[in-house]
């Protein structure tokens, strides 16, 4: 089992970055398959990134790609989220997530344990 505590998010203007952090607790962190999701008021949950286990391989959703980064660092148990050239629309509650699949579908019943979130408002 892994806990999951994100930080990072805040208030940003347009054009501006903000780099979420997620810790997670435990021994196994490197044996996840970490995503980064986000979730905008009344709308579904997205998945905007995903990393495997080594850190090699990515999965962006089309409306970030060239934009946001996830990395992961394995000896700190952290992946983080860069998200540069924020517009008003990347506002949301965003969530990271472990699972055991990398897939390319972005389903959120692919993780298993799901940290609290945190809020990012880009203002225009």
């Amino acid at each position: 089992q892994v806990q999951l505590v994100e930080s990072g998010g805040g208030l940003v203007q347009a054009g501006g970055s903000l780099r979420l952090s997620c810790a997670a607790s435990g021994r196994t962190f490197s044996s996840y398959v970490m995503a980064w999701f986000r979730q905008p008021p009344g709308k579904e949950r997205e998945r905007v990134g995903a990393i495997n286990r080594s850190g090699s391989r990515t999965y962006y959703a089309d409306s970030v790609k060239g934009r946001f980064t996830i990395t992961r660092d394995n000896a700190k148990n952290t992946v983080y989220l860069q998200m540069n050239s924020l517009k008003p629309e990347d506002t949301a509650v965003y969530y990271c997530a472990a699972g055991s699949i990398l897939s390319g579908s972005g389903d959120y019943t692919e993780y298993d344990y799901w940290g609290q979130g945190t809020q990012v408002t880009v203002s225009s």
